[in-house]
């Protein structure tokens, strides 16, 4: 069994791992973020000023591990040779499957997770041994909601895991939500989707949301009454534009500048949850992975905001780099197209 930190110890070990990281260069004085391409899953590397990384999630096993192969792609075009921390956030096949393969492929340093599997299917039972057997012999802790990731230059901060969440606001947030009125109610949800470890990660003014794939209810716990999370800059569409998620008292209180689908094509950008999302109040641009090939061109954006137009695609990645004073830029790994979206 992977060995599981105490509270204190956990502290400790997070703090070295984050002093003993290897310095590399990042992007001078910027926040690097990579959304890549695991064809309806999620990985997500972030790269902070300092050339510390998180990356969040690994996508799917097999493939000749070709979702591996792009991560570790992503690394180097960041400049970074290791992985400090992996976080896990939650033990769904294209979000955890990847993780014996990338852990071949590079170094890894703490393994972050909620704990152990809390969902009743062998599948997610199956991928869970296999994640538990790969971090044996790695650091690893469990995360709580309230808790800070010790990476120099940059916060992040846990939201939710295994099914808890914040109970105080943000600073700067907590207003009363003024959607929560005409939300309908939600559903239990008993998957693993809902104990997902949401973060949220903050440079200077710029705000960056990914709440994996967490499930309506336990979006208005955030929402409702009061908005406990404020307004963002960026947001990661949860559970990749799926209807299942995408609450409208969250999305829309969340005012996010840019948003990202990280759909495949066929999965994930459901017409409901993408209109909700691209009607979202201050809303500037909705960006996607993929061409969503079972919706239709009213519900996909414009090409130039699209990293992957063909089901068989190279999976090329979107890139955020972003500024503390909140100006960000997106760039297209198709295209090299750029879009910057000015501070604020």
């Amino acid at each position: 069994m992977p060995r599981v930190l105490s509270l204190a110890l956990s502290l400790v070990v997070l703090t070295l791992a984050s002093l003993c990281a290897a310095a590399t260069p990042a992007a001078a004085n910027a926040l690097q973020i990579y959304f890549i391409d695991v064809e309806g899953g999620q990985s997500t590397l972030i790269v902070s000023p300092s050339g510390q990384s998180l990356l969040i999630d690994a996508g799917w096993p097999g493939y000749e591990g070709r979702d591996a192969d792009r991560i570790i792609a992503a690394a180097h075009q960041a400049g970074i040779q290791q992985l400090d921390y992996v976080l896990i956030t939650h033990y769904h096949r294209d979000h955890v499957g990847g993780v014996p393969q990338l852990a071949d492929g590079i170094k890894i340093g703490t393994f972050l997770d909620h704990g152990p599997n809390l969902e009743d299917s062998e599948v997610t039972r199956t991928d869970y041994a296999a994640y538990q057997k790969t971090v044996e012999g790695h650091a690893h802790v469990v995360v709580k909601p309230g808790w800070k990731l010790p990476i120099k230059g940059i916060e992040v901060r846990f939201l939710t895991a295994a099914g808890d969440h914040i109970t105080r606001p943000l600073p700067r947030a907590g207003d009363a939500n003024p959607y929560c009125t005409k939300e309908p109610a939600a559903e239990v949800d008993n998957t693993e989707n809902a104990r997902s470890v949401g973060v949220l990660i903050t440079y200077g003014k710029f705000r960056f949301l990914d709440l994996g794939d967490l499930t309506k209810k336990k979006e208005l716990e955030l929402a409702c009454p009061d908005n406990l999370l404020g307004t963002v800059d960026l947001f990661l569409v949860t559970h990749h534009g799926e209807d299942s998620s995408n609450a409208k008292a969250l999305d829309w209180a969340l005012h996010p500048r840019v948003a990202i689908i990280d759909n495949g094509p066929r999965k994930g950008a459901g017409p409901a949850a993408w209109q909700i999302v691209h009607d979202a109040p201050g809303l500037e641009d909705l960006w996607q992975l993929h061409y969503a090939a079972e919706s239709d061109r009213d519900h996909n954006v414009a090409e130039e905001r699209i990293a992957n137009v063909k089901e068989n695609c190279q999976g090329k990645y979107i890139k955020v780099s972003a500024k503390d004073d909140g100006t960000f830029t997106v760039t297209n790994g198709r295209t090299g197209e750029e879009r910057t979206y000015a501070k604020k």
